[in-house]
């Protein structure tokens, strides 16, 4: 089974040894959009040979660093059709979470699942882990975040496009669509490892919103003071949950519509709306 996953990297130097050590075993070709780092990403991404590295390329909305991004998801992952079985569009802090991952994508293809969303998850840690451990065995505790339920994974062969709201919080796939009936995979959003140093990152990505972006609070967050970070901080850390007990089932825990559920083989409702 082929798996191609598509990211972009900005200064992720302390992310990107998690992120190999994660996808590695299920991913056979890496292709990063870099965007302008200056720490040492540039090095790490090198030396992983199944990485293939471009620059960004020039933002399709110069005033919106986040519809520059959604619109090159929307596009770079078509290169791959008639070569991969799965494609993978994330983020480098998003872990795409199953207890056998390898195999329930095997299991999705023979069963003609074409696409794969996940219910999302804030992940915590108080301190900042080593980044020689494999994060979903380590930090495993973390708070439903519905607003990390996104799509993923989906066939390059049998999807045409997918139609990204910004952000990727939603879509709506154009193609042969086909959704799982029960939903087993998760996005482990790893943002919060170390509040001094989350804080640290939404500053530094604070410069680096443009004129559309801070109109229409897309990275809002990242203005955030201290003390509202912390705030949050507080109610996710008061919510969490171990996502890798044996007897946790996340659906249980996810009791609102979700955007794909039109597109199960059981159901085959109109799509709800996602805008």
């Amino acid at each position: 089974m082929i798996v191609h996953l598509y990211t972009r990297c900005w200064n992720d130097a302390h992310m990107l040894p998690f992120m190999f050590r994660h996808y590695d075993p299920i991913v056979q070709r890496y292709v990063v959009f870099d965007d302008g780092s200056t720490d040492s990403s540039l090095e790490i991404l090198a030396s992983n040979p199944k990485v293939e590295m471009h620059s960004m390329p020039p933002y399709s909305d110069p005033t919106s660093r986040v519809a520059s991004g959604t619109s090159l998801q929307e596009n770079c992952w078509q290169e791959s059709r008639g070569v991969a079985d799965w494609v993978i569009i994330t983020d480098i802090d998003e872990h795409l979470y199953h207890r056998d991952l390898n195999a329930y994508l095997a299991w999705c293809k023979r069963q003609g699942i074409t696409l794969i969303p996940a219910l999302g998850y804030q992940m915590l840690s108080e301190i900042f882990p080593d980044n020689d451990i494999l994060l979903c065995g380590s930090v495993t505790t973390g708070a439903v975040s519905p607003a990390y339920n996104k799509l993923s994974v989906f066939s390059p062969d049998r999807v045409r496009a997918i139609n990204f709201a910004p952000g990727r919080h939603s879509a709506v796939p154009e193609g042969e669509i086909i959704a799982p009936d029960e939903d087993e995979l998760l996005l482990l959003h790893y943002k919060y490892l170390g509040f001094e140093q989350t804080h640290a990152r939404h500053q530094q990505s604070q410069t680096r919103q443009r004129e559309k972006d801070i109109a229409r609070e897309w990275g809002h967050q990242y203005n955030w003071s201290r003390e509202r970070l912390r705030e949050d901080w507080k109610q996710v850390a008061a919510q969490i949950v171990d996502v890798t007990a044996a007897d946790y089932r996340a659906s249980d825990h996810h009791p609102w519509p979700r955007w794909w559920d039109g597109y199960r083989r059981s159901e085959r409702l109109q799509p709800l709306s996602v805008y």
